[in-house]
C-alpha cells in the first residue's frame, strides 16, 4: 500500500498547490483591479476573465480534497447499522463511485472537444481548458477513491471485528 498512499499523498499535495495558486492569484488580480477603479477610474481588461478560468479548477482540487478527508459523499446512517458486512458495502460503494468518475470523465471527453473551439474573449483561452478541468477532477476522484479502498477494507474490518468481540464480552458479563 506504499505506492498507493504515495499517490494519494501526490494528488493532496498537487490540488493544495492548485488551491494555494488559484486562491492567490484571484485574490491579487482582483484587489489590483478594484484598487485602480478607485485610484485611476480604469481597470485592466482581463481582470474578470482569468478569475473565471481559475474558478473550476478551484473548486475542482477542493472537490478532491474533500474526497481525500472523506467529506465530499458520504452516506453513514444506513452503513452504521452493518455489522461485518459494512465492509463490503462501503468496499463495493467505492467500487461503483469509482467506476462513475471515470463514466463522467468519459463523457466529458466530448464535450471538451466541441468547447474547444470556443475561446474566452479577451485572453483566447479555449474552453476546453474548463471542461478538461472537470474531466481530470474526475480522474483524480477516481484515484483517490481507489486509493483510499483498502484503508476503507481493513478499517471497517477490524471495526466489526472489535464490536464483535465488544458485544462477545458484554454477553459473558451479563450472563456471567
Amino acid at each position: 500500500m506504499p505506492f498507493l498512499n504515495f499517490i494519494d499523498r501526490a494528488i493532496g499535495a498537487a490540488c493544495r498547490g492548485v488551491l494555494y495558486v488559484t486562491i492567490s492569484v484571484v485574490f491579487a488580480i482582483l484587489s489590483i483591479n478594484v484598487g485602480l477603479r478607485y485610484a485611476a477610474g480604469t481597470s485592466i481588461t482581463w481582470a474578470s476573465e482569468l478569475p473565471e478560468l481559475m474558478f473550476p479548477w478551484l473548486i475542482m482540487a477542493g472537490v478532491v480534497l474533500a474526497a481525500q478527508h472523506g467529506s465530499h459523499i458520504a452516506v453513514v446512517i444506513l452503513t452504521q447499522k452493518l455489522g461485518a458486512s459494512r465492509r463490503w458495502v462501503l468496499a463495493g460503494g467505492s467500487l461503483v463511485v469509482a467506476t462513475l468518475y471515470v463514466a463522467m470523465a468519459g463523457l466529458a471527453w466530448p464535450l471538451m472537444e466541441i468547447a474547444a473551439d470556443e475561446r474566452t474573449p479577451i485572453l483566447k483561452v479555449p474552453g476546453s481548458v474548463s471542461v478538461g478541468c472537470l474531466m481530470l477532477g474526475f480522474i483524480l476522484l477516481s484515484v483517490v477513491t481507489l486509493c483510499r479502498l483498502p484503508q476503507v477494507w481493513h478499517a471497517h474490518g477490524e471495526h466489526a471485528m472489535r464490536a464483535d468481540a465488544d458485544a462477545d464480552a458484554e454477553a459473558l458479563a451479563h450472563g456471567a
